[in-house]
């Protein structure tokens, strides 16, 4: 008989963390089926009053630009589409070890609209405020809790986990940036980004991460990056204790990472990391930068990340001649080597078209996922584990490890839109605080001078 979670079931389920298009709910109940696992629920934006279910469906356009795969084609609705996606495309990219596509579970709407009662006063107001669970869905997706190992509970072995936000590990090369736009060259988007979202008040202060150092490939450099998240970890830092959130935001907002801290986070990591008061923090901190560095689990996801070789600045134009439409960013141009740059674009074949923005939307998933890491320590003896493990030299500990990355929905054909005009936000920005900078250190040159 088919599984169904009924308005009884949604007691079972707490508010875990949501993003923008998905609320995420951990299983808190006995039943077999469910322990260890955390449950996806789609959203819907408020302001959205007419949901029509079908809207979610592949367009025309997105079905040419997945024609390759039948079966995502062939989807009925959006969860479906979303698991299948993951499952067939981004799971051959990551590597199928690394990734968890879930199972999809039919609901009634009763249960969805239980369960957003009872987790809407644990939810961020302004994420409250723009969007609710949509209980038109019939089903949800459920997955493993990568917060935990696997058939583990809050009464085995301890464990702790920390997801991290890696965003874009690399510089972009395409010829097709524009020279106004050179800082991309030198700046990872990351840094540039904080700019605009301390001028927005997304943020309260600057984080000092940089994705390269993280990508580095260097022990050194990727402890600098850790310490780094840990020091602002704002939405791309969370740290999970037997799967409850410890450290870290709620996923945005200048007052969400209110979670312990100092001398509390010390105190926490007393079941896990085996050292006297003080030093555990800068332990726990070496152990993740290790298993980063020993996992290489990186060196794939800059792989993925790099299937964007012609920057969205490139990518647009092959958006446009794929929906068939008028390139309206051809239309603000001026200059006629400007023009004849991304011109040659559009007399590509529409093959070549179709594969730039579909490598660019898959890269885009990749820039944005989280890695979640789940550690355990091993007792002394203890020998035969079936998951990796990694040594911790200054603790003198060996620990279990298992990665695993998470929010890699599909991305809409229909966004490539909306990233090239943030791209355009967030260089420009970054540009114009650059250029004022340098005035002011002009200036105050000169007035030294004239002193």
């Amino acid at each position: 008989m088919e599984l169904i979670l009924e308005q009884k079931d949604a007691v079972d389920w707490d508010y875990r963390n949501e993003g923008a298009a998905n609320l995420v709910l951990a299983y808190t109940g006995s039943s077999p089926a469910f322990v260890g696992k955390v449950m996806r629920i789609q959203k819907a934006a408020r302001k959205n009053e007419n949901i029509n279910c079908s809207a979610s469906y592949l367009t025309t356009h997105e079905k040419l630009l997945w024609r390759d795969n039948e079966e995502l084609l062939s989807s009925p609705n959006k969860e479906i589409v979303e698991q299948l996606y993951v499952k067939h495309v981004i799971s051959p990219l990551l590597g199928p070890k690394h990734v968890d596509p879930g199972m999809r579970v039919l609901v009634t709407r009763e249960f969805l609209e239980c369960v957003a009662k009872n987790v809407a006063c644990q939810r961020p107001r302004w994420r409250v405020d723009a969007a609710e669970v949509d209980s038109h869905r019939d089903s949800v997706i459920i997955m493993s809790d990568h917060s935990l190992f696997c058939h583990s509970t809050v009464k085995d072995e301890p464990c702790i986990s920390i997801e991290i936000k890696p965003k874009c590990g690399f510089l972009p090369t395409s010829r097709f940036i524009a020279e106004e736009n050179a800082n991309k060259r030198n700046v990872t988007r990351f840094r540039m980004h904080q700019l605009l979202k301390l001028h927005h008040h997304d943020i309260s202060e600057l984080s000092e991460y940089d994705p390269l150092d993280l990508f580095s490939g260097s022990k050194d450099r990727i402890c600098k990056a850790i310490k780094a998240l840990y020091a602002t970890p704002q939405n791309n830092f969370r740290v999970f204790l037997n799967g409850s959130l410890i450290f870290g935001g709620l996923g945005g907002g200048t007052d969400s990472t209110n979670f312990m801290t100092g001398e509390a986070f010390e105190d926490v990591l007393k079941c896990v990391i085996q050292a006297g008061d003080g030093p555990r923090t800068m332990s726990f901190i070496q152990l993740i930068a290790e298993t980063v560095y020993s996992s290489g689990v990186l060196d794939q996801l800059l792989e993925v990340q790099k299937l964007d070789s012609f920057d969205i600045e490139g990518a647009i134009h092959a958006y446009y001649d794929v929906i068939s439409q008028p390139c309206m960013v051809c239309r603000k141009l001026v200059g006629k080597e400007v023009q004849q740059i991304y011109t040659s674009l559009h007399s590509i074949p529409m093959n070549e078209s179709l594969k730039i923005v579909k490598d660019f939307l898959i890269a885009a998933v990749a820039k944005d996922c989280s890695l979640m890491i789940s550690f355990r320590p091993r007792k002394d003896g203890e020998s035969g584990s079936s998951f990796d493990n990694v040594f911790l030299k200054s603790t003198n500990q060996t620990f279990d490890y298992k990665v695993c990355f998470i929010d890699l929905d599909l991305r809409p054909l229909s966004k490539m839109e909306y990233y090239y005009e943030l791209d355009k936000k967030i260089v420009s920005y970054y540009t114009e605080m650059v250029k004022t900078e340098h005035r002011a250190e002009d200036s105050m040159e000169a007035y030294e001078t004239t002193c």
